[in-house]
């Protein structure tokens, strides 16, 4: 690990790479018009749909409440992502060395072994290591984790858009489910622990960010602009409110790429077009959030 700190980032490029943060911030834009109507799926599927779906649904959705305070049943494996870090870090160091040698991967497993071996000899990282990496091998992580969730999302999509309306309900909480995954990986992958309660509440504005329109991504970066601050946490807590109205937020705002995976068949290309626009969404706003809390702690550390 002391060899790879020697590839972390200087100041300046902190700096730079927080810039590029912020103007991603501002880029985002307000929900078209069609998002705004995007609701209407909703109503009619309120209507459609049995009771028995409706009510399975809802179990679902409360499952996801559990989240928040235990992390219920959707906690991810953080040895599989510390794993994937530590190999990626064998990779970057032979990369910009050239080399091989003992005294630059003494940590790390060798290209092509397979890190996640239970026989493995090598030590185990802890999170705090992770933490330590440079932002390449962070990001390029995060990356190769996130592909293959999008890849996954895509195919369950094109699976449930088979029945049309009726999949849909089973669809939602599935979609939700996996996307909560999808930002633990990005969270373990900048050092940051989703068993921590405080950390999932931070997954969960992730969420909310990716699903809101622009008043609403301000509030969200408001609020998470004092997500770090001891003195300003409680605030930030109690601005949750309730998981449920996060989450019904979130199924919301994604309706209108579901208006069409309520056509029999159809639904198969629409509805694995969507499943992969809303994860990529997700991944995208976790890995800029929690990106930007890494460069801000290590910037402070360089200030302090």
């Amino acid at each position: 690990m002391k060899q790879l700190t020697e590839y972390r980032e200087g100041q300046d490029v902190l700096r730079h790479e927080l810039k590029n943060i912020e103007k991603w911030e501002k880029e985002q834009k307000d929900i078209f018009f069609w998002e705004k109507i995007g609701r209407w799926p909703f109503m009619l599927l309120d209507r459609l749909t049995p009771k028995i779906i409706k009510d399975k649904l809802e179990q679902l959705l409360n499952e996801l409440g559990s989240f928040i305070q235990n992390g219920g049943k959707y906690l991810v494996k953080e040895e599989t992502v510390l794993n994937r870090l530590k190999k990626t870090a064998h990779e970057h160091v032979i990369q910009q060395n050239g080399t091989d040698s003992v005294s630059d991967t003494q940590d790390l497993p060798r290209a092509g072994e397979n890190a996640d071996s239970e026989h493995s000899a090598e030590p185990r990282w802890e999170l705090k290591q992770a933490a330590e990496l440079p932002l390449t091998i962070m990001d390029r992580t995060a990356d190769e984790m996130t592909a293959g969730r999008i890849t996954f999302a895509t195919a369950q999509g094109a699976t449930t858009g088979i029945g049309g309306v009726f999949t849909i309900a089973a669809d939602i909480p599935l979609l939700l489910g996996l996307s909560l995954k999808v930002l633990q990986e990005i969270a373990l992958c900048y050092g940051f622990n989703p068993h921590d309660k405080q950390e999932r509440i931070f997954i969960i504005k992730c969420m909310q960010f990716a699903s809101s329109d622009i008043v609403g991504k301000k509030a969200v970066l408001e609020e998470l602009a004092l997500f770090d601050d001891p003195s300003r946490q409680a605030q930030v807590f109690s601005q949750m409110q309730g998981w449920r109205e996060v989450i019904n937020t979130y199924r919301d705002q994604f309706g209108w790429k579901k208006l069409l995976q309520m056509v029999p068949i159809a639904g198969i290309l629409f509805g694995s077009i969507a499943n992969r626009s809303a994860i990529s969404d997700v991944a995208e706003a976790g890995k800029m959030l929690y990106r930007k809390r890494r460069i801000l702690m290590r910037l402070a550390e360089v200030e302090n």
